[in-house]
Formats: C-alpha cells, sequence, structure tokens
C-alpha cells in the first residue's frame, strides 16, 4: 500500500513540473497582472523554473537517493 502510494507521488513529483511548463502555458498566457514588474506568463515561466529544481529534490528524497 506504501509502495504505490510512493509510486504516485514520485510519478505526480515528475510530472507537474512538466505540465506547468508545457500544457499549462497556453492558459497562462496573459500580459496581467504583472508580477514584480514582469508580464504574468514570463513571471509563471520564471517561477517554474525555480520550482523545477525543488522537485526533482524531493523525489529524490523520497526515493532515497540523497
Amino acid at each position: 500500500m506504501a509502495t504505490k502510494m510512493l509510486a504516485r507521488m514520485r510519478y505526480a513529483l515528475a510530472a507537474v513540473p512538466m505540465a506547468a511548463l508545457s500544457i499549462a502555458v497556453p492558459f497562462a498566457n496573459r500580459v496581467e497582472p504583472r508580477i514584480l514588474g514582469l508580464p504574468f506568463i514570463l513571471a509563471w515561466i520564471a517561477i517554474w523554473v525555480l520550482v523545477t529544481p525543488l522537485c526533482i529534490w524531493a523525489l529524490g528524497r523520497i526515493e532515497h537517493r540523497w
């Protein structure tokens, strides 16, 4: 039971950044609101570029690689 839950967490942690940077970009494609002076789409991409290593790190922690 716990291994199935861990497997689902691994897939989710790997899929979320990929989906946010590829599938969700057309839905976030707008200029307003501006975040720190950046258009929303640029801020969206920058945030996910920064969050992706955290997801990969969490994935490594779940798999006990670090």
